[in-house]
C-alpha cells in the first residue's frame, strides 16, 4: 500500500496537511505499539513495524521535497541518484543567493538584510512548489522531467533557508 492510500489521501503533490495530521493521529491510536503491550510477541513486532511504516509515510508526505521525491518514485523516476540537469539561470540564482548569504554579517543591519533574503527564499520556494503542483497534476513525461529538476531546486532552497536560519540564530545569540 502506498503512503497516500495509507492515509486515505489522493495521490497528488498537493496534500491537505490538516487531514494528513488527523489521519496520522487516528492511525497512531489504532496501531501504536503500546496498545499491543499484552499481545503475543508476533503481534507486538507487527505493531512496531506498522507504527514505523506509518511514521515514515507521514514524514514523507508532510515534507514537500520528500513528497515530490516519493511521487517521482511512484512514476518510476529515481530522484536519489545524480542530480537532474539544472538550467543555467538557476545556477546563477544559486550563486547570487550564496553570495548574499555570505555577505549578511557585513551589512549595516544584518538582521534586516537576512529577513529580506529569507523572504526572497520563501517566495522562490513557493514558486517551485506551485510548479511542482502543476507538474504532478499534468504528469506527462515532460512535466515529470521538469518536476525532477524542481526537486533539486527545492532541495537547494531548503538548504539555503536552513543556513539562513542558522545565521539568524547566531545573530540573535541563540
Amino acid at each position: 500500500m502506498n503512503h497516500f492510500r495509507l492515509f486515505g489521501l489522493p495521490q497528488d503533490f498537493e496534500v491537505d496537511i490538516d487531514r494528513l495530521n488527523e489521519q496520522y493521529r487516528e492511525l497512531q491510536r489504532t496501531f501504536h505499539p503500546d496498545k499491543f503491550a499484552n499481545a503475543s510477541a508476533l503481534e507486538r513486532r507487527l505493531s512496531i513495524q506498522r507504527a514505523a511504516r506509518i511514521n515514515q509515510a507521514f514524514h514523507t508526505l508532510k515534507q514537500p521535497v520528500e513528497r515530490a521525491r516519493y511521487l517521482l518514485e511512484l512514476h518510476g523516476i529515481d530522484s536519489e541518484g545524480q542530480t537532474a540537469k539544472v538550467d543555467q539561470a538557476f545556477l546563477l540564482e544559486q550563486m547570487e543567493l550564496r553570495e548574499a548569504l555570505a555577505d549578511i554579517r557585513d551589512q549595516s543591519d544584518p538582521v534586516a538584510a537576512l529577513t529580506e533574503l529569507t523572504d526572497d527564499i520563501r517566495h522562490r520556494t513557493e514558486i517551485v512548489i506551485q510548479q511542482l503542483t502543476e507538474q504532478f497534476q499534468d504528469a506527462s513525461e515532460q512535466s515529470l522531467a521538469a518536476a525532477r529538476e524542481n526537486v533539486d531546486k527545492l532541495m537547494f532552497l531548503n538548504k539555503i533557508q536552513q543556513e539562513a536560519d542558522e545565521i539568524y540564530d547566531e545573530l540573535m545569540g541563540y
